[in-house]
């Protein structure tokens, strides 16, 4: 009886050390189950361990931490819209410097090539170069040139709205994505892509895209071939502008202060110190920054200009901060995703901080197909809209539903206009007004500190505004 009671205790220790029980287990068994993952005979279970994300085209990565989001300096526009709070923001991938004319001009080439017919598209699509245009001042050489001449090719894209630059990201994704499967050997580049045969990462992923079969097909345990799948983790996540917290967390580049967990210096500008002006020996009074020094003068005399740069300057000017990032101050002001609200700063997560999740699922018909557009997109229907969430006015205090335009729900007249119905009025501030960041080649040194905050409607446009696009990391925040 002892000698069966030793054997089973052996045989129990001999497999729990060889990871079908207990422990941390074997990678190519299941420790939960016993059975073996990406086997023929158990199914072909999927499992894939040690994944490691790959920056996308243009992104630098930003590894995530804690840090005061906010007013670092004295608020000189009294709007009291960025009040100090600590947030932690998770690690994310961020584009290197401003998308350029060039980058910019590649999508609009694209929806040329593809839609050829369609000039609403590319219109749609087409920065406003008219925002060049000042009633005093000759600026029609830049309404002319600016977006389309090669001198400007690497010049950071102005005069596009939040909602192009929306539209700019998911292109952006599709083509890097696309390109991915080329060169896996999934697919083959089909110039022939023409209205709803265009190809997108989710209708591939859905399978309502075929292209045209690369010679390295993804292949079962079994033999057989198949389609690429999400858990495959060869597509990269999408391209999408930053949130507010985010871009002013990336922007400080704190991560070149810190000693173990001591931050040794608080940054006021993506640069250590209070300095505008270079102080090392070799660079020793040169500009940080591209902006307006002081009135009217937009970039110093002749022979020894300032900032060399009378308007934009080319995206990669200037010394990068500490996480490898271009022209976080000054330039161009940038986009951000965030839905304006004078106190967001109050309202949001501690963790993640962000106004404007708008919750949506892929629509179906009938037969319970997903639907497309005519450009081949999925269609989407909104489920849930968060930008107006508990942002304190009488709507956010009302039940699902409730007219807030209604007599007995009115509050005050003093802080709304009336919109287009009799009677009726609405905020100034609306759910369709977007925040914006840091200085531009017409600002004063006051709007490169990356906490002050700037609002636009989503569908306006400047000449001094542009953007550059981030990438949620998966897995782990610093790498393995």
């Amino acid at each position: 009886m002892k000698l069966k009671t030793l054997f089973v205790v052996f045989l129990a220790a001999f497999l729990s050390g060889c990871g079908l029980f207990g422990g941390k287990g074997s990678k190519d068994v299941s420790r939960t189950t016993g059975w073996a993952y990406n086997s023929d005979e158990t199914g072909d279970i999927p499992y894939e361990s040690g994944y490691e994300q790959e920056a996308g085209p243009g992104l630098v990565f930003v590894q995530g931490g804690t840090f005061t989001m906010g007013r670092v300096e004295q608020d000189v526009m009294y709007k009291w819209d960025n009040y100090p709070r600590r947030v932690t923001v998770a690690s994310f991938y961020m584009d290197e410097t401003e998308v350029s004319n060039q980058d910019y001009r590649e999508y609009t080439h694209w929806l040329r090539r593809v839609y050829p017919g369609d000039r609403a598209k590319l219109e749609a699509a087409l920065p406003d170069t008219m925002k060049w245009r000042s009633e005093l001042a000759y600026n029609e050489p830049y309404v002319n040139n600016y977006y389309r001449h090669p001198a400007y090719s690497d010049y950071p894209v102005v005069a596009v709205t939040w909602e192009q630059a929306e539209a700019y990201c998911a292109w952006r994704t599709d083509r890097v994505n696309e390109q991915i499967l080329v060169e896996k050997g999934i697919l083959q580049h089909d110039n022939t892509q023409s209205g709803q045969n265009v190809f997108t990462t989710d209708t591939y992923l859905a399978g309502l895209y075929q292209g045209t079969d690369g010679e390295s097909q993804i292949e079962n345990t079994d033999g057989t071939t198949r389609r690429l799948k999400w858990e495959d983790g060869i597509a990269l996540p999408s391209y999408r502008l930053p949130t507010e917290a985010e871009w002013e967390y990336a922007a400080y580049g704190l991560i070149g202060n810190v000693q173990g967990e001591l931050l040794t210096e608080r940054n006021l500008y993506p640069w250590n110190g209070t300095y505008l002006r270079e102080a090392s020996k070799d660079g020793k009074g040169r500009m940080k920054a591209n902006f307006v020094r002081g009135r009217g003068d937009m970039m110093g005399m002749a022979g020894g200009l300032n900032d060399n740069a009378d308007i934009t300057s080319p995206v990669f000017s200037y010394e990068p901060n500490d996480y490898g990032l271009y022209c976080m101050s000054g330039n161009v002001s940038e986009w951000v995703s965030d839905v304006y609200r004078p106190l967001s700063n109050l309202d949001v997560e501690e963790f993640q901080p962000y106004r404007g999740n708008v919750i949506t699922e892929y629509r179906r018909d009938a037969d319970g197909s997903l639907m497309r557009n005519e450009y081949g997109e999925l269609v989407k229907d909104t489920i849930a809209d968060y930008r107006n969430f508990k942002d304190g006015d009488i709507n956010s205090q009302l039940i699902e539903g409730t007219d807030w335009n209604s007599a007995e729900n009115r509050s005050t007249n003093d802080m709304y206009v009336q919109d287009d119905r009799p009677g009726a009025f609405s905020s100034l501030i609306t759910d369709n007004v977007r925040v914006y960041k840091g200085g531009s080649w017409k600002d004063r040194p006051y709007w490169l500190v990356p906490g002050t905050r700037r609002y636009l409607e989503q569908t306006r446009a400047q000449n001094d505004l542009g953007f550059r696009c981030a990438m949620t990391r998966v897995g782990s925040p610093e790498g393995f």
